[in-house]
């Protein structure tokens, strides 16, 4: 079921859009239901991978301690400084 949207746009954007409607054979109306629906579902997409971002790094903390428990260790973990990181991005700005 479709609805109606009250949007308030300045006079030069609604000449703009209306003449771009025109040119491709499409009402204003048309253009912004389908823009709308670009951004939710692109929204859509970045939240769901998100999501399996945010469990994969759950699912691989999960697994370091599971090891961690398995093959316990004396030795603190390695900690990476900025500079070996960035190593090579810096190196390649030296002259």
């Amino acid at each position: 079921m479709k609805q109606n949207l009250t949007v308030q746009l300045d006079d030069e954007v609604i000449r703009r859009a209306k003449a771009l409607a025109a040119r491709r054979g499409t009402s204003v109306s048309a253009m912004v239901a389908q823009h709308i629906d670009e951004l939710t579902a692109a929204d859509e997409r970045y939240q769901r991978a998100r999501e399996s971002a945010l469990r994969m790094m759950a699912e691989t903390r999960e697994e370091r301690a599971r090891l961690a428990r398995e093959e316990p260790s004396d030795q603190e973990p390695y900690r990476w400084n900025r500079d070996e990181v960035y190593e090579e991005r810096l190196g390649r700005y030296s002259s």
